[in-house]
């Protein structure tokens, strides 16, 4: 019987995939596995199939879109531009929603590896995928960080933070709360809620920041933000980490007796246009999704041409006026 692929990566005691990216010279690999794959082929005679082999080598036009999840609308909104943006340059688009699933992130890594895809843009990073160490793998990040070899292409969160924070203070009031994901992600969203404690800290105010798990449901986030104004009734203003949950925090607050901006200032972060449709009336910081998007696709065909890239792209953000805070 003529030997498979599988049967290589019995005998040499590897992953298809890495025979795979063996027999098309893909991804970074050990000499050492190299010839443990290379001495297993020649014990069994095995070929390659060239056509296969000829389809491997040639562009897919599939890219694959990896974020944590499309119901969070920052996530939503861009994904919508970039599956657009790239159709419209001739790509398909598989979207990856891989929410703390480690698994379903390195399988569209492995697609990657073994040709089914020419690039990915992930918006995700569950610690311990491998394949993300490797230098020359065609992959842009997007407000993640990776490694120092994958560009990241974010907005500006820090001077988002500052904005914010200074805003509020300067509205007259010192009791102000900040929501933000854990700091356990590496996220240069984690740049907003360090803006925050400087500016707090050059104003001689203490500054109070609840971790809010990203995957947590309505239920759970509702009952931490009750907790909120149970621990600090005096709460002033609160900076929330993204428009969401600034949402939820302003209809609990307004079941609750506060007045919103009257005795209460909440802002929020992102300024999708969902959410500006849903409640123009909320103060929000404004990524531009647009060029991030933009930014991103040009990137990676950099990446997939084997042109360099920079390490960082940071793009400037703007405010949205509400009426909130």
């Amino acid at each position: 019987m003529k030997p498979k692929l599988e049967d290589v990566a019995n005998l040499a005691n590897v992953s298809k995939t890495t025979v795979s990216r063996v027999l098309n010279n893909r991804g970074y690999l050990s000499q050492q596995t190299k010839d443990k794959v290379e001495n297993a082929m020649k014990q069994l005679n095995y070929q390659p199939n060239s056509a296969a082999r000829q389809l491997y080598n040639q562009k897919t036009n599939i890219i694959g879109l990896l974020f944590p999840t499309v119901s969070n609308p920052f996530f939503g909104e861009l994904i919508h531009q970039l599956e657009t943006k790239l159709f419209e340059q001739g790509y398909y688009v598989i979207v990856g929603n891989s929410i703390n699933n480690p698994d379903k992130e390195a399988h569209y890594m492995n697609q990657l590896l073994s040709n089914q895809v020419d690039g990915l843009i992930v918006g995700t990073h569950n610690i311990g995928i491998e394949e993300y160490n490797h230098l020359d793998l065609p992959i842009v990040a997007i407000d993640r960080i990776m490694n120092s070899d994958i560009p990241t292409v974010r907005s500006d969160n820090y001077n988002g933070g500052v904005q914010i924070t200074q805003r509020l203070i300067n509205s007259g009031i010192k009791k102000i709360i900040h929501t933000n994901g854990p700091v356990t992600i590496n996220t240069p969203a984690n740049l907003r809620q360090q803006a925050y404690e400087d500016v707090m800290s050059s104003h001689q105010l203490t500054p109070i920041t609840y971790t809010i798990d990203f995957s947590l449901d309505f239920d759970s986030k509702l009952q931490l933000f009750k907790n909120i104004f149970k621990e600090h009734p005096d709460v002033e203003g609160i900076f929330a980490s993204n428009d969401t949950d600034a949402i939820q925090i302003y209809n609990l607050a307004l079941d609750l007796g506060y007045k919103v901006p009257e005795t209460l200032k909440i802002i929020g972060y992102d300024g999708t246009a969902m959410i500006q449709s849903l409640m123009p009336n909320l103060t929000t910081v404004i990524q531009p999704i647009d060029d991030i998007t933009t930014t991103a696709i040009q990137l990676l065909e950099q990446r997939m041409n084997n042109e360099q890239t920079n390490t960082e792209y940071v793009l400037p953000i703007s405010i949205h006026q509400g009426t909130t805070g």
